[in-house]
């Protein structure tokens, strides 16, 4: 709901208002409704509101509890915070306002660091105390709102978005451990690193203490595990939970809120399902928008003919845009200049068009992201559970973009070294608390790769038009139920079984059992024309070749035949090349 930003000084200095105005002039479309700033002296907080709970100024930020001596930015929203302020009343809390940014404060007064696991909902804050001079910084445990930050020894300062530290003196520098992770997993780079040196991510289910004397101290709160209950739990029982779970996790991102409320209706059954589960539970006038491109070969487009039939079934209030190739490349510069880092995924562009529309009707709306991930939606994983030999090998030939004696020809040569996306891999698959190997995948992908791909996606592109975006099929409970599913049942079907079954009696046969779709844009898939043009220019400019990031010759081979060069999840790898230069171009450059 906001664009957040502030810095705490470890080296003496005072936080000048410049400093944060910079941060906050590039959060502004985060939180177009109003802004504030807050500070005193080593520390200071900026932000940019979108009001969507509590729309008076009682409700402004940065919010500072001059009783209880703490201050507060927060981005997100609380979905549980009437019954959490209906708790604290009760224990002797007054308030001054009813926005879920005072029930954190009171909150973190209360219960302090454990005040997290009694939130429920999609957050990044930090909180001042001013007595004993100490920062609180947290994230969701989904990690569905971002936090940036560069930490040295002379300050501490975190944002929103990297464009924002971007106006700071950091390091710049191209971080070789994400470059080759970007062009690993498909324009994912795992928290703590970002493609830029001198900017961290705070990884998701994770808060950081700070101290006035630079020492500072991280923790995980959340890391669940990925195995069948202790007691026995037949295939009915975990469908009509799954109905439950998802049911409650519609409801209450549709009741938090002082404004109306939309879906982002792709046609695809998650969507779908989500319309379908609102109308259950009573909701009478919902409103729907959905977006489809140029058909490019035998690759459709839109998927206008199953949305438009659960329009005319749950008889919704809809929109939809259809946007031409020619529309696409002269607003491409504009979504890159507002992604946080590199985004490869075809419907980023996609995101941000149908956003600047929606943002005209609404400003919050209902998302399907998270379904394919904790449902077992994916073509590739009934692939990598049948694959055989280790299990490193097994996810990577399935998922990896390219192999790593291909990323070593992909790059320059300083840029030539171990292969960190399996040494990550390795990590990640190593931890404890799961049944098998898919299960491994399946918490992989659900904890840590989806934060990086489709949610990171959807925040960046709806928050660029002051729109913001719930994603119910990531609510913390159904993902924890969701992971204790057998892998044989979600994947049975062809995948997301579960999702399936709870619809037979809500959704049309042919929205549930049509061929899985995506939100499509072809153009940047099957590279031609002008596109393929466009691209060439980029990864050709004296720019590109000044930076030395990638190795030319094998950059040629890519643009002379682009559509040789696909990944193993059918993207273009020529895409990923261009867009991760002109990034570079718009977000370092300029």
């Amino acid at each position: 709901m906001c664009g957040i930003c502030g810095q705490f000084r470890f080296d003496g200095k005072e936080v000048s208002s410049e400093s944060l105005d910079k941060m906050m002039s590039k959060l502004a479309r985060r939180g177009p409704d109003s802004s504030g700033q807050w500070s005193a002296q080593h520390i200071g907080f900026g932000h940019q509101r979108l009001s969507i709970i509590d729309l008076s100024s009682y409700g402004s930020q940065p919010m500072v509890d001059d009783k209880l001596e703490l201050t507060l930015v927060f981005n997100g929203t609380i979905y549980n915070y009437k019954s959490l302020r209906a708790q604290l009343l009760k224990k002797g809390y007054n308030f001054f306002s009813h926005s879920d940014t005072e029930v954190i404060i009171k909150a973190y007064h209360f219960w302090g660091e454990n005040c997290l696991e009694h939130l429920d909902g999609m957050f990044a804050f930090a909180i001042w105390e001013h007595t004993n001079k100490k920062l609180f910084v947290a994230r969701d445990r989904m990690g569905i709102k971002p936090l940036y930050f560069n930490s040295t020894s002379k300050a501490f300062t975190f944002a929103s978005n990297s464009q924002a530290l971007l106006t700071q003196e950091i390091d710049r520098s191209v971080n070789p451990i994400a470059l080759q992770q970007q062009l690993s997993l498909h324009g994912v780079v795992p928290a703590p690193n970002t493609i830029i040196k001198g900017i961290q991510k705070l990884k998701p289910g994770s808060y950081m203490i700070l101290k006035s004397d630079g020492q500072i101290q991280e923790k995980t709160y959340w890391s669940p595990n990925a195995k069948r209950p202790d007691r026995e739990v037949s295939n009915e029982e975990y469908i009509e939970r799954t109905h439950e779970l998802l049911t409650a996790a519609v409801t209450k991102r549709m009741n938090a809120s002082d404004v109306p409320i939309g879906v982002l209706l792709s046609g695809g059954l998650d969507s779908s399902l989500i319309v379908a589960l609102l109308k259950e539970a009573g909701h009478e006038r919902i409103r729907t928008f959905s977006i489809g491109f140029e058909d490019i070969d035998d690759e459709a487009g839109s998927e206008f003919e199953y949305s438009d039939q659960i329009v005319s079934r749950f008889k919704t209030e809809h929109k939809k845009y259809k946007v031409s190739n020619q529309e696409v490349l002269p607003r491409l510069s504009e979504a890159v200049l507002n992604m946080a880092e590199p985004m490869v995924g075809q419907d980023a562009v996609a995101f941000y068009l149908l956003s600047e529309q929606v943002s005209k009707h609404t400003k919050v709306v209902l998302s399907g992201q998270g379904a394919d991930e904790a449902f077992a939606g994916y073509f590739w994983y009934p692939r990598m559970a049948d694959e055989h030999g280790n299990e490193i090998d097994r996810f990577s030939k399935h998922y990896v973009d390219r192999p790593h004696k291909e990323y070593l020809k992909t790059v320059a040569s300083k840029y030539r070294g171990e292969n960190h996306t399996h040494n990550w891999l390795n990590k990640e698959f190593s931890k404890p608390g799961t049944d098998s190997f898919i299960d491994k995948v399946f918490r992989t992908d659900m904890t840590r790769l989806i934060v990086d791909d489709p949610v990171k996606r959807v925040d960046n592109m709806t928050m660029a038009w002051g729109l913001e975006a719930r994603v119910p099929f990531m609510d913390t409970e159904l993902v924890e139920w969701a992971l204790s599913i057998p892998p044989s049942l979600k994947m049975r079907e062809e995948g997301k079984y579960p999702l399936k079954k709870i619809s037979r009696s809500l959704l049309p046969k042919s929205v549930i059992d049509r061929k899985k779709g995506y939100f499509p844009m072809p153009a940047l898939k099957y590279i031609q024309g002008e596109f393929l043009e466009f691209m060439s220019d980029i990864l050709l400019s004296s720019a590109c070749r000044s930076r030395g990031v990638f190795d030319e010759q094998y950059i040629q081979k890519v643009i002379d035949s682009p559509r040789e060069y696909m990944t193993a999840l059918n993207g273009s790898r020529l895409w990923h090349l261009a867009l991760l230069e002109y990034w570079f171009q718009i977000n370092l450059d300029n």
